[in-house]
C-alpha cells in the first residue's frame, strides 16, 4: 500500500481524531494497515452511508432469521453468496477496504500455521487461505475461513489430549517463526475507480444479511459465533509466549456465551482488528528473537 499524504499541521483547537490514532503506537497494528483503516474511517461513505446502512442491515438480519426458522436449510447458495461478494468488492468497495479484506485471510492462515508449527509440530491438517486478488475470494473463502478456526481448535486440543501435552511458554529462541512472512507485495492491483467508494464497515454491514439469507441457519450461526473465538486463539498465543498481556487488545470475547447475530457486522470489524493486533504482536516477537525480515522494519516502538 502507498503511504498516506503528509497530514496538515496539527490544529490544537480542532484535532483530527484519525491522525491521532494513525500516529499512536500503543497497539501492534502495522503502519500500512493503520493508514488504510484511518483513510477508511475518514471517508464520506462511512460518515454518511453507514448510519443508514447499519439499522437497515440489522432489520434484514432479523427478517432472514425468522425465515430460517421456517426454512433452516432451504434456498441456500454459498456459491451465489461469494459471487455477490466478489462483484461488490470489484465494483463498489474501496481500494483500502479491499486491501484489508484480502489481508485478513492471509494473516489468519499465517497465525494458525504458526500455532500449528509450534504447538503441534505442524501435525494438524490445514487449509490455508492466501488470496492475492479479489477473484480468489470467490472460492468459498469466507466459509472456509470460519471452518479453519473451528477445525484448528478441535484438532489442536485432540492432539494435545492424545499426546498428554499442555500449552506452555517456550523460550523465544525455540519458537519457529517461519510461517510468519510478508505477503502484501504479492497482491495484484486493486480497483480504485470513482465507483469504488464503499468503506469497509458499510460493506460488511451490507454483506452480513446476505450471509443470513444465502447460508443455512447452522452456517450463519457458526460464522457469527466464530468471531468470539478471537479470545481463544489469542490465549494460545499468550500461553506460547508467556505474555498474557496480549489478551488486553482482544475485543471479541467469551465464546461460551454467544452474542446476538444482530451485531455480527460490528463484531466482524473487531475480528479484523483483533487479528491485526495479534499478527503484529507475533511479528514484534519475531523481531525480538533476532529474525531479520524486511517486513519488520515498519514495526517499532513496542
Amino acid at each position: 500500500m502507498t503511504n498516506a499524504p503528509t497530514p496538515p499541521l496539527h490544529d490544537e483547537k480542532n484535532p483530527d481524531p484519525w491522525r491521532a490514532l494513525l500516529l499512536d503506537r500503543s497497539t501492534f497494528i502495522g503502519e500500512d494497515v493503520k493508514t488504510a483503516l484511518m483513510r477508511n474511517n475518514a471517508s464520506r461513505s462511512r460518515q454518511f452511508l453507514l448510519p443508514i446502512v447499519r439499522p437497515l442491515a440489522r432489520l434484514t438480519i432479523g427478517i432472514t432469521q425468522l425465515l430460517r426458522i421456517i426454512l433452516p436449510r432451504r434456498m441456500t447458495s454459498p456459491r451465489a453468496l461469494h459471487a455477490i461478494i466478489c462483484w461488490g468488492m470489484k465494483t463498489f468497495v474501496s481500494r483500502d477496504a479491499n486491501y484489508l479484506i484480502l489481508r485478513h485471510f492471509n494473516i489468519g492462515s499465517q497465525i494458525l500455521g504458526f500455532l500449528n508449527r509450534n504447538l503441534a509440530a505442524g501435525a494438524l491438517p490445514a487449509h490455508p487461505l492466501m488470496p492475492r486478488q479479489i477473484a480468489d475470494v470467490g472460492n468459498n473463502t469466507f466459509i472456509q475461513h470460519d471452518l479453519n478456526i473451528y477445525n484448528f481448535i478441535i484438532n489442536l486440543n485432540d492432539y494435545l489430549r492424545g499426546n498428554q501435552k499442555t500449552i506452555s511458554a517456550l523460550p523465544l529462541e525455540k519458537i519457529d517463526f517461519s510461517p510468519i512472512r510478508p505477503f502484501d507485495h504479492d497482491f495484484e492491483s486493486l480497483p480504485d475507480k470513482w465507483h469504488n467508494f464503499l468503506d469497509l464497515q458499510s460493506a460488511i454491514e451490507l454483506y452480513t444479511p446476505m450471509f443470513g439469507l444465502l447460508l443455512s441457519d447452522d452456517d450463519f450461526w457458526r460464522a457469527s459465533n466464530s468471531l468470539q473465538l478471537d479470545e481463544t486463539i489469542a490465549t494460545y498465543v499468550a500461553q506460547l509466549f508467556g505474555r498474557p498481556e496480549i489478551l488486553s487488545v482482544v475485543n471479541n470475547r467469551h465464546p461460551m456465551i454467544p452474542l446476538s447475530t444482530f451485531e455480527a457486522g460490528f463484531r466482524l470489524m473487531l475480528h479484523g482488528y483483533d487479528a491485526e493486533n495479534l499478527y503484529g504482536f507475533i511479528n514484534a516477537m519475531k523481531e525480538s528473537a533476532g529474525h531479520d525480515d524486511a517486513a519488520l522494519q515498519a514495526i517499532s516502538g513496542y
